[in-house]
């Protein structure tokens, strides 16, 4: 932000449950820089576009019990994501309370509505035509934006309106919510 009368909008959250052991910085007002290392390949590669195109600055780390699956990892990160992006909302002065953006991935084209009302609610609207990206579920992807609206007390409509490529819809949704 070009006004630096505002305090900068940060927070720290540190998730350590049987499963997982999360750390995540945000700054929300950022260049866009991020390092992620979660385990879990593909969601470190749309993390990490979430960031660049939200121009964020997020470090995110994670030690997961990958060797079940990804989903308490993907899971948790997307928990303490939410929670970091309401603890750096802080009391939501200077913002737009609503916020609205359609993205192209090439054949995919997604739109994403958010409010950030102080009440979760998401709903996706998407079809992926394959259980998997690579190795990464693509039963994750509504898990992700359900936990990540729960925590950052917000509501998120997500919604790929066409496209053939499943990589290619996912992104597109990731890069529309930044």
């Amino acid at each position: 932000m070009s006004d630096s009368s505002f305090s900068p909008r940060t927070a720290t959250i540190e998730r350590t449950t049987a499963e997982t052991d999360v750390s995540i910085s945000l700054t929300l007002d950022g260049e866009g820089t991020y390092d992620v290392e979660t385990g879990v390949g593909f969601l470190d590669h749309m993390l990490a576009l979430f960031a660049k195109h939200g121009g964020l600055n997020l470090t995110v780390r994670c030690d997961g019990d990958r060797h079940v699956d990804d989903h308490h990892t993907v899971e948790d990160v997307a928990i303490s994501l939410g929670q970091a992006v309401h603890e750096a909302l802080g009391d939501k002065s200077h913002i737009a309370r609503y916020g609205h953006a359609y993205v192209p991935m090439d054949d995919a084209l997604a739109r994403a509505v958010i409010d950030l009302s102080g009440r979760a609610y998401s709903r996706l609207d998407a079809e992926f035509g394959r259980s998997t990206v690579g190795d990464f579920s693509t039963e994750l992807v509504p898990h992700i934006w359900r936990s990540f609206a729960q925590h950052a007390r917000c509501n998120v409509h997500l919604t790929v309106l066409h496209g053939q490529n499943a990589h290619h819809k996912i992104e597109a949704l990731f890069k529309a919510a930044a």
